[in-house]
């Protein structure tokens, strides 16, 4: 980030990130890292919506079905990380957000509503201590 941080000011640009709706929902991404950003294009998308814009966009079939990794190490990938399928994990998300999980199985619901609050401080506004107040 520091690398990304000095060119967009060298040349006044803004830096982009990749994380989308299903990643920030959960906090799967590193705080200062990956989600230390200024923008994020798709951070209102779910991964399975990402997908079909892939789709539309012709991107190839290859890079739209390549396991999702961080890259952290070999062999690394999110979904063997975290547990679930990125679909499971929009159905689950989904369902959260529209309040109507009683057709969700309990366990996943649990480990995704704990995943969720866990990773709350990573989406919460810095806090400002203030003095005398």
């Amino acid at each position: 980030m520091l690398t990304l941080y000095y060119f967009a000011g060298n040349y006044n640009y803004l830096v982009a990130g990749t994380d989308n709706k299903t990643e920030a929902m959960l906090g799967y991404y590193t705080k200062y890292g990956d989600g230390g950003v200024d923008i994020l294009p798709i951070g209102n998308m779910f991964k399975s919506q990402v997908r079909e814009l892939a789709r539309e966009l012709d991107i190839p079939r290859k890079i739209i079905e390549r396991k999702p990794s961080a890259g952290l190490w070999q062999g690394q990938f999110d979904e063997d990380e975290i547990g679930f399928s990125y679909d499971e994990m929009d159905t689950i998300l989904k369902a959260i957000e529209t309040n109507n999980t009683e057709d969700i199985d309990k366990t996943k619901l649990d480990k995704i509503t704990k995943m969720t609050s866990r990773s709350q401080h990573k989406r919460d506004a810095i806090p400002v201590f203030r003095h005398g107040e």
